[in-house]
């Protein structure tokens, strides 16, 4: 059986990935800093680590696992969101967003790439969002870290275009996560609105990963506004985000 690594599987996406995995057959290592991830691990009956992906310590507790084995899918989950003003946060709080979602996610496909390049075969899957075309106010430092992920997943897609390795950027939006209660967004418009079903999300993510696509985004109405936010003018697009993320009064 082939191994499948899912980070931020403990929900959302993540444990939706985690279940589109195991439907289709594959073995799979699920990691999470938080603890929960056990227990879904336990429900589909496969191997999980608790790691803080965003530390040297958390990704050398994963490679520790893994002992020498190389993933054959690896998907690239994990992330954090952060809301309201950017002069209101919490320096540990928007440290936390950058180190999970740039640093952690660029070292461990360091660390995992390597072998997979070594054995000319593989397919990964990286969590961006189509909120790294848009300037964010009210989530500058999130939307910032998006647009590193998806220019991250689409270079390393054509670096690694003959190495045998597929590299799949999911480029999802709003959905229906704890990534808004967690982000302190629930008193946004962008929080109360209808949101996408994770599930259904994860199986566009799956499917184009699996059919070597260089990038998705899920739902029409996404994929209007991600093309809207590349040609109009980046302070026009700035403005209409502030007045979806800016809380209500």
């Amino acid at each position: 059986m082939d191994l499948c690594i899912i980070t931020g599987a403990a929900n959302g996406i993540g444990l939706e990935l985690a279940r589109v995995a195991h439907a289709e057959g594959h073995g799979l290592l699920l990691v999470d800093r938080d603890a929960g991830v056990d227990l879904i691990a336990a429900e589909l009956g496969v191997e999980a680590v608790t790691a803080d992906l965003s530390t040297k310590a958390g990704l050398d507790v994963l490679c520790e696992r893994l002992d020498g084995r190389t993933p054959d899918i690896l998907m690239l989950n994990a992330g954090r969101s952060l809301g309201h003003a950017f002069v209101e946060q919490a320096e540990d709080d928007i440290l936390d967003v950058i180190e999970t979602n740039v640093t952690g996610t660029t070292m461990l496909a360091r660390r995992m790439l390597s072998a997979m390049v070594a054995a000319g075969s593989g397919k990964v899957l990286i969590t961006g969002s189509i909120v790294g075309y848009m300037p964010g106010p009210y989530q500058a430092v999130y939307n910032a870290t998006k647009a590193y992920v998806n220019s991250f997943s689409i270079a390393l897609a054509h670096e690694l275009s003959e190495s045998g390795i597929s590299v799949t950027c999911l480029m999802p939006g709003a959905t229906d996560t704890k990534v808004f209660e967690r982000a302190g967004m629930r008193d946004t418009p962008v929080g109360e609105m209808k949101k996408d079903d994770p599930a259904k999300v994860a199986r566009t993510g799956y499917d184009a990963m699996m059919a070597g696509r260089e990038q998705i985004t899920h739902g029409l109405m996404n994929k209007v506004q991600a093309t809207a936010a590349e040609i109009l003018p980046a302070g026009m697009v700035a403005e209409l985000h502030r007045k979806i993320a800016k809380p209500n009064e």
